[in-house]
């Protein structure tokens, strides 16, 4: 593309794309007004069986009845989803035939009702035709999708400002996904009134992957070392290595974090903490959307993936799971201890906004000192001492650097190069953490 030969076939532009998003409390009864405006005549709402009972899906029913929409209801999404759970919301989505969606929970809801979307409007395609490579074909997607307008249950994948979609690859034992600017939502409605049904445990995993997001984006490969260069802009990537408007919404949700998690996982009733952390996971997804997320993220695909008997506490599920912002927090430590030598400067910023005193700090010390910092902060919320803490040993790891290997979108976005020893390291790092 530049006339000018980029060094080492880098990149030399990034993009921004972010959903529309509308925020205040109360703002989901607008929705059958939306879906009027858009001409709708035939809504699909997706939902989880768990939420399907609760207020947020009741409030978003409300409204379209309120206006007359035609909807169907897919209450089948599995949390933490399968690629069969993504096919069979894809063959519901099909035989609907909708000219709209809404999808209304946390990041499993909205990240299967993008796929949904997605193949009722390419119906001719394989399922494998978008997934990321390497396991996937990783193929641009061209056809136009329909509406969908995503409500967010949970504060923390940020689902509703980004083109990516999550699933468990069973026959491979790893998480993958769908990774396009086309697939994001036309509409994020951030309703905090939905935050208040949350559990303890739930605003807590979900409040990490806040932190993470944010972490990872901010001191992720800049975009001008990304490579290759594309080839047409069709071809760049949804994540595209650190940039500088991603900085700004990584820093603000960063912040937000060490204000409110603690705050919004304490009491339940602490509306300003709630409301906080819905914002912040927006933010953080507008960051990491664009930006990309590394190593924590690579690592994470395979421990969820893997996972053997553990069932966290407030999940109220019927399968083994670990929920994806522990999947993402619990090698946190010893990754930011690993990349720190790039940018230390950064993770020492990062260090500070979560609590670190560094006006004494040497700069060779970042690493180590985000590390502390962060651990400090998990062992204040009482998170699991470690990968050991929910089921593995030693003896999975070279499972779990297999299963990190495809994940090629994010671990190649770190500053620092990894080797399967590297790998091996961080995963034995992270098998304790207190």
């Amino acid at each position: 593309v530049p006339e000018r030969p980029t060094l080492g076939n880098t990149d030399y532009a990034f993009e921004m794309a972010i959903s529309n998003i509308r925020y205040g409390e109360g703002v989901t009864k607008e929705i059958g007004m939306d879906l009027q405006n858009l001409g709708a005549r035939r809504v699909c709402v997706m939902t989880d069986k768990n939420l399907s009972k609760l207020p947020p899906v009741n409030a978003v029913l409300n409204s379209l009845a309120k206006y007359g929409i035609n909807f169907q209801m897919y209450d089948n999404v599995r949390v933490e989803p399968t690629d069969q759970s993504f096919m069979d919301a894809i063959q519901f989505a099909k035989k609907g035939e909708f000219d709209a969606y809404v999808a209304v929970g946390g990041g499993s809801v909205m990240d299967t009702c993008k796929a949904a979307n997605l193949y009722a409007a390419s119906p001719s395609s394989e399922f494998l035709d978008y997934v990321n490579a390497p396991i996937g074909k990783g193929k641009p997607v061209t056809v136009p999708l329909k509406p969908l307008i995503a409500v967010p249950t949970t504060s923390g994948t940020g689902s509703e400002t980004t083109g990516v979609a999550i699933f468990d690859f069973k026959e491979l034992k790893v998480k993958t996904g769908i990774a396009s600017r086309a697939i994001k939502p036309t509409l994020g409605i951030i309703d905090p009134l939905h935050t208040l049904s949350m559990p303890e445990r739930i605003v807590a995993n979900s409040g990490f992957d806040v932190l993470c997001h944010a972490l990872e984006s901010y001191t992720a490969l800049p975009y001008t070392e990304r490579s290759p260069c594309p080839s047409s802009p069709l071809e760049r990537p949804a994540y595209q290595g650190s940039n500088p408007v991603s900085d700004v919404w990584a820093l603000h949700a960063l912040r937000l974090v060490a204000k409110y998690l603690q705050r919004a996982i304490r009491d339940p009733e602490d509306r300003e903490a709630r409301a906080n952390m819905h914002l912040a996971s927006a933010f953080a997804g507008i960051g990491f959307g664009n930006a990309g997320v590394h190593l924590c993220h690579g690592m994470s695909y395979p421990i969820s993936g893997l996972v053997k008997t553990y069932k966290p506490k407030d999940y109220n599920v019927d399968h083994s799971l670990v929920p994806h912002g522990l999947s993402v927090v619990l090698t946190s430590p010893a990754v930011f201890a690993f990349t720190a030598q790039i940018h230390p400067e950064r993770h020492l910023e990062a260090a500070e906004i979560l609590g670190a005193d560094i006006r004494t700090a040497r700069i060779k010390d970042a690493g180590l000192i985000l590390a502390d910092t962060l651990r400090k902060f998990l062992f204040d919320l009482n998170v699991d001492d470690g990968l050991a803490a929910i089921g593995y040993s030693k003896a999975d790891i070279p499972a779990l650097v297999k299963g990190t290997l495809p994940q090629e979108r994010v671990t190649k976005l770190s500053p620092r190069a990894q080797t399967e020893e590297d790998l091996s390291a961080l995963f034995e790092a992270s098998m304790k953490l207190y």
